[in-house]
């Protein structure tokens, strides 16, 4: 495989790496680089929410959530 870099930025950045020593050739500063980065997530995973976020939609519409007390049913002994 061969990598071809075009952009200067890239190639001055490559260049600083190997000028402090801790890397022997171009390969070695791309291979810590992908080594070091994170993965990224797949685009089409939603994105997660907080659960603040996630019910943000309905503040101020002053709902109860608290549960009516049950009577009961009438059972024939």
């Amino acid at each position: 495989m061969n990598i071809q870099i075009t952009q200067p930025e890239v190639e001055a950045l490559i260049n600083q790496r190997l000028e402090s020593g801790a890397f022997h050739n171009a390969e070695d500063v791309i291979l810590h680089a992908l080594q070091t980065s994170p993965v990224p997530m797949p685009s089409d995973a939603p994105p997660t929410k907080s659960i603040e976020e996630l019910f943000a939609p309905l503040r101020g519409l002053h709902l109860s959530f608290s549960r009516n007390p049950s009577t009961g049913r009438p059972v024939e002994l």
